[in-house]
């Protein structure tokens, strides 16, 4: 699990302190190499980023990279079948209570950038695609090479992100058999009321830190 949270960490490096601009009309992993470029030079100038802002960090967060993010499927593969147990009200809170978890968990991942390089593949897919994946390789000194892939759908808006794996495991479907288990034991509003307090708990341990 640590390696996939450090993984997405290197995702926001790579899609976007600085945000997809005209997303539709570039290749996602000429995209990506650009960004990720640009970003990384950034951070390595960034005193705060590099002393532990949280406040920073997710500020950055929120502005500019979950833009770039489909949360709506992200929760709905993360739910599997159970979603279509929750009403449209139900839905709504677990793409925020999810979006916001999500966004407490990589923050933290994210201030454990120490100089890591990305490494973009070729994308091997066809100019008409609108679903790819982008295969990256995390490099860090004294460590072996991380592969971190990135699904994307080309939508209206540009591309966006609706999956995660590293090392061969997808951010979403991690959440899976956890979503689906408390589903089944507590329901749908069991599952809302879980995630909040575990918000709720990361809130409150993110402030006594400072």
């Amino acid at each position: 699990m640590k390696r996939l949270m450090q993984g997405f960490a290197m995702l926001l490096l790579s899609l976007g302190l600085t945000g997809f601009v005209a997303a539709s009309d570039v290749a996602p992993d000429a995209l990506v190499k650009s960004v990720t470029d640009d970003v990384i030079k950034s951070l390595q100038g960034d005193k705060a980023l590099q002393a532990g802002d949280r406040k920073r960090v997710e500020s950055l967060v929120e502005a500019k990279v979950l833009p770039n993010f489909n949360f709506q499927r992200m929760t709905q593969m993360a739910m599997a079948r159970e979603w279509r147990q929750a009403t449209p009200a139900q839905q709504q809170q677990l793409i925020q209570e999810f979006r916001t978890l999500l966004v407490r968990t990589y923050s933290t991942a994210l201030m454990t950038y120490r100089n890591q390089t990305v490494d973009v593949k070729p994308l091997k897919a066809a100019p008409t695609d609108t679903d790819v994946l982008v295969r990256t390789e995390i490099r860090e000194s004294g460590r072996k090479p991380m592969q971190v892939d990135y699904a994307l759908q080309k939508e209206a808006a540009g591309w966006k992100v609706y999956d995660v794996i590293v090392g061969g495991i997808s951010l979403v479907t991690n959440y899976r058999d956890e979503f689906s288990q408390q589903v089944r034991s507590v329901g749908v509003d069991g599952l809302i009321k879980s995630l909040q307090a575990k918000n709720a708990g990361a809130a409150q341990e993110a402030t006594a830190r400072k």
